[in-house]
């Protein structure tokens, strides 16, 4: 039971720090005095997303697993608009 628990916190966990992630992307104005601060809290809540979906793949079922490659999938293509505004 508690191997059950394990696996889904660590879902949960990986999945709010994607929605994080989302989060803070979304209300980013490109236009604002403070985009680069907004843009390295956008840094490290990825890094932080990256390392909670990694942690959740060790655990995951297969449905799991799908979903957390989504995930990985979502923010990549975040970092790459990102990058991609940088130059």
């Amino acid at each position: 039971m508690q191997d059950k628990q394990d696996k889904r916190r660590a879902f949960q966990e990986a999945q709010q720090s994607y929605q994080q992630v989302y989060d803070v992307y979304s209300s980013i104005e490109k236009t604002a005095p403070n985009y680069g601060t907004e843009l390295e809290h956008v840094k490290q809540e990825v890094n932080e997303a990256y390392q909670q979906i990694q942690s959740a793949l060790v655990t995951a079922s297969e449905h799991q697993r799908e979903q957390l490659k989504q995930f990985e999938q979502d923010i990549q293509a975040i970092v790459n608009e990102v990058n991609s505004e940088d130059h």
